[in-house]
């Protein structure tokens, strides 16, 4: 396909509304899962978006939207310290990306690759996907995440989730073109028709929402266990945007890590998570969907991103439009949360495979064991529990584990780090 960089602005905007049609599934399932107003999720991935481009210059066609490896957190936060609380947890994580990148500014990338090589970052990825199986499986089988109330007969639900969710693989699996892009939206329709036959629908919300409606924004409030319950948790999603910084650079041929810098990503990244938190919106990450629709049009202009955000951002106020994605039942969301959680821990197991982890070394098993175990197990050790703390143990013993130690593309014997 032609790269039409240097198309009209109706083009443009066409384009950015194409990009948005891609991310919207994962963006609106992320905050309907964890109980945040998805209009909130529209206006402040739209927000974001564009204080990203704005901070790297407008240099890079990324799409920033609702992270899933804060779902597990953010509804563990929720029950224990409340919304509010919540979300002055996730703003410190946004600061963390903050700090990190002026870090990062002033000593270079390589102190990041020690720290988090492969064998820690993949272990604590599978353990985001794995963690929340059983989230998956409740919403399936027509349950609240929680599993504690049932909300639609487990038949009906089954046959529901399990259609939804083979349409979903199916248009993975062989759809052409765009609409391989946009299972995840292809897979709810399905499965709302079929729920508005079975009779499990209520459009009564739709029904009396107005046209014109303000997000229900949230301010955030801030106590130290909320905050430490969050920070260790942004180590998992601050690598992924380094992938995906890397990815999309692949795909442009350019080397975004130099230029803007990595630094400067990250800044962006942080700023626009932050930013969401303080509107009561969830965090925001670079989406690896939308570099696959960057990579399968051909358009490379980042502005077309400034359009996708416009257009979220419009979006958020139309009040008809929330209420009938809060009217998603929950046997539609599980079923495809089958494929979307499961697909998670399969990206950690792919990153141990692509680099190489030797796990018959003792230290590489018992970092991913130990870890595997912690996570998706839900230890609790202090203020610490989950993937925070399975986040933090990965980290401590590849630091003082002795060995050799894995590192991104490379090994390096300990001692011999700069």
């Amino acid at each position: 396909m032609q790269d039409i960089t240097t198309d009209s602005t109706w083009k443009q905007a066409i384009a950015g509304s194409q990009m948005l049609l891609v991310a919207f599934g994962a963006l609106v399932l992320m905050p309907l899962i964890t109980g945040l107003d998805p209009n909130v999720a529209l206006f402040t991935a739209g927000i974001g978006t564009l204080i990203f481009h704005i901070v790297t210059g407008g240099q890079i066609p990324i799409f920033l939207a609702s992270s899933f490896a804060f779902i597990a957190p953010i509804m563990a936060a929720k029950s224990q310290f409340g919304l509010q609380e919540t979300l002055g947890g996730l703003m410190a994580a946004g600061i963390l990306y903050i700090i990190l990148s002026g870090v990062i500014r002033m000593r270079g990338t390589g102190f990041v690759t020690r720290l988090l090589p492969p064998v820690v970052i993949a272990p604590v990825i599978m353990t985001i996907g794995l963690g929340l199986a059983p989230v998956a499986v409740h919403m399936a089988s027509g349950r609240t995440g929680d599993g504690a109330a049932q909300l639609v007969p487990e038949d009906t639900a089954l046959m529901i989730a399990m259609i939804s969710l083979l349409v979903t693989i199916i248009m993975t699996v062989w759809a052409k073109g765009i609409f391989r892009l946009i299972p995840i939206m292809i897979g709810i329709i399905v499965g709302y028709i079929l729920s508005a036959f079975a009779g499990i629908v209520d459009t009564t919300a739709i029904q009396e929402a107005a046209w014109f409606a303000v997000p229900n924004f949230v301010a955030p409030a801030f106590s130290w266990s909320a905050i430490l319950f969050m920070i260790p948790v942004a180590i998992a999603p601050a690598i992924e945007h380094i992938g995906d910084v890397l990815a999309i650079g692949n795909v442009t041929r350019k080397n975004y890590l130099e230029k803007p810098g990595l630094h400067r990503t990250l800044l962006g990244d942080g700023l626009a998570t932050s930013a969401a938190s303080m509107l009561g919106g969830p965090p925001n990450t670079t989406y690896s969907e939308v570099t696959g629709a960057v990579m399968l049009t051909r358009n490379f202009n980042p502005k077309v991103m400034w359009w996708a955000a416009a257009t979220a951002i419009v979006l958020a106020f139309v009040g008809k439009f929330g209420a009938a994605l809060q009217t998603i039942p929950v046997p539609v969301m599980g079923g495809i949360l089958c494929l979307l959680f499961g697909s998670i821990a399969v990206v950690g197991l792919n990153t141990l495979i692509r680099h190489q982890v030797d796990l018959s070394q003792s230290r590489n098993l018992v970092i991913v064991g130990v870890t595997l175990v912690f996570g998706i197990g839900n230890m609790v050790l202090g203020t610490l529990e989950g993937i925070a703390l399975c986040a933090v143990v990965a980290i401590v013993l590849n630091l003082v584990l002795p060995g050799e130690k894995e590192a991104w593309g490379t090994r390096i014997q300990e001692g011999t780090a700069e």
